[in-house]
């Protein structure tokens, strides 16, 4: 196993390479597109409302991470596959304007890919795209089925997660995940304050072993 444990990895799709990074993000070298999915701000809010007890201090890391991620990557834009917030009912005046005011901080572009969660909740200075196509990469939320062919398809949604046995030990690890079939890439949940499914065993994982590592399968 710890031969194939790397800082990152490089994956090549014809003539555009894209790093797999242990920080739950893609990055396209060819256009310094940083790409991350279902960052889930807000999801804290949404179940204390249900009565559910669960703390606020994941939007806190949320933005945290994002923040030293574009700082140690300097891409040209931060583009989101989706699922920036977790429900319209949940933003706070806060939390808006803190997302509202992001690009300005962080002097780059960001665009958002409208995912599930995110419908309904209008927010400025962010564009706001149903897909979009980047060289031969389509962005989408959810994975796309009718496409043109040369087209990988790098999306969100499914949260994919892969479980390792070591030993005795079986762990659970959130994972980058490539249909190959399909032409689709999944990025793993960006945000903590997420579940995952499965992927299916012919899929391709990359796993997340830390904020440091990842791991080819």
């Amino acid at each position: 196993m710890k031969n194939n444990i790397r800082s990152s990895i490089i994956f090549n799709w014809d003539n555009t390479t894209l790093e797999l990074l242990p920080s739950k993000s893609i990055l396209v070298k060819e256009t310094k597109e940083l790409l991350i999915s279902d960052i889930h701000l807000g999801k804290g809010e949404y179940f204390q409302e249900k009565g559910i007890p669960l703390t606020n201090s994941e939007d806190h890391l949320n933005f945290s991470n994002i923040f030293e991620l574009v700082e140690n990557i300097k891409p040209k834009t931060l583009i989101i596959l989706g699922d920036l917030f977790h429900s319209k009912l949940s933003i706070s005046k806060e939390l808006k304007y803190k997302v509202e005011t992001l690009s300005e901080i962080l002097k780059i572009k960001i665009e958002l890919i409208e995912g599930n969660h995110d419908r309904g909740c209008n927010i400025k200075n962010i564009p706001l795209y149903k897909t979009k196509t980047s060289l031969n990469l389509l962005y989408s939320h959810e994975p796309i089925e009718d496409k043109e062919t040369n087209l990988l398809n790098i999306c969100g949604h499914y949260h994919p997660k892969v479980y390792i046995k070591n030993m005795n030990t079986k762990m659970s690890f959130k994972c980058f995940a490539l249909d190959k079939k399909n032409k689709n890439l999944y990025l793993p949940a960006f945000g903590d304050l997420t579940g995952g499914y499965v992927c299916k065993h012919e899929f391709k994982k990359w796993a997340i072993i830390s904020n440091k590592s990842i791991l080819e399968i």
